[in-house]
């Protein structure tokens, strides 16, 4: 391979018959070369750097996420915590730098112990490759370690995201008591309610044929008045009323003679389909699953079949 030095052209040939590019021809024989020539060092400290780099990186990223960790001891598994934050912080970031330097590296490092005699410091670019190495597979491990609970976490997040409807709808039936002295006989009336930051507005809109004209079906309001039982005079037993049949005659009937003191209110999940095993019941505040609900049911009708 020559260099020409006019043009800088590299090609396979003689300059003594002229470049290939620019024609420039040699005047004379070429240099020799000096019996002693000083072995390079730019090579094995680019590796050395590149290496340390990603470790001191690394080191600093775990000494601020330790910094800004609650005020505890500072023992090994507070330093592990804090490792696998800074290890999340920089997977975008050194674990792409990791593997550019590795591979570059390995093949710069062959290329140097082919030709020994021209390099210096061959044993720092062989620690400063082990260095990437090793923190590349401690991010790795750390990364590894935490993805369970951070997928435990992403889970919390989305059930804790499903369940803002139905907190602030249970908020509002609350509100909507305090103001009138009762539950809604339709969901939609919480529309009624002061709503300046349009957070029931969104809990409604959430929820599929909220607006049908014979009332959401998931929503079901009831009271509990005391009654005689036939069985033993004197004792009292709760009669629950539920509203049972629409139109304007009934919901008149209902406002004007009952007042109700209990609802039930059924939400679908993120797939807006109605009564499914994975629905939310809101049921006088408080918020259940489907499970739950019927394990809550299941004691009461026992009792109830008992008397």
């Amino acid at each position: 391979m020559t260099i020409c030095p006019c043009c800088g052209f590299k090609f396979d040939g003689d300059l003594r018959n002229g470049c290939v590019e620019c024609g420039a021809r040699a005047v004379g024989a070429p240099l020799p070369k000096p019996d002693h020539e000083l072995p390079a060092y730019g090579r094995p400290l680019l590796l050395a750097i590149s290496g340390f780099l990603l470790v001191i990186a690394f080191l600093v990223e775990t000494v601020v996420a330790m910094v800004q960790m609650v005020p505890g001891s500072l023992g090994f598994w507070s330093w592990v915590a804090a490792g696998e934050t800074a290890a999340w912080r920089l997977k975008w970031i050194a674990l792409p730098l990791a593997v550019v330097v590795l591979w570059s590296g390995r093949r710069l490092y062959r290329a140097m112990l082919q030709e020994r005699q021209q390099y210096v410091c061959l044993s720092l670019a062989r620690r400063g490759m082990f260095a990437a190495s090793a923190v590349t597979l401690v991010i790795v491990g750390l990364i590894g370690v935490t993805v369970p609970a951070r997928l435990e976490q992403r889970r919390i997040s989305l059930e804790a995201a499903q369940r803002v409807p139905a907190l602030t709808l249970a908020r509002a039936q609350l509100e909507y008591r305090a103001r009138r002295g009762f539950f809604p006989n339709n969901i939609t009336d919480l529309r009624q309610l002061p709503d300046l930051d349009g957070s029931i507005a969104a809990a409604l809109a959430s929820i599929p044929n909220v607006d049908d004209p014979g009332g959401y079906p998931g929503y079901r309001p009831s009271t509990e008045l005391a009654a005689v039982g036939p069985e033993k005079p004197g004792a009292l037993h709760p009669t629950v009323f539920r509203r049972v049949s629409t139109g304007k005659a009934a919901e008149d009937a209902i406002s004007g003679g009952v007042s109700f003191t209990n609802y039930e209110l059924r939400l679908p999940s993120e797939d807006k389909l109605p009564f499914t095993d994975d629905d939310l019941i809101v049921r006088d505040g408080v918020i259940l699953t489907v499970a739950e609900a019927r394990e809550t049911i299941a004691p009461t009708r026992s009792l109830s079949q008992k008397r």
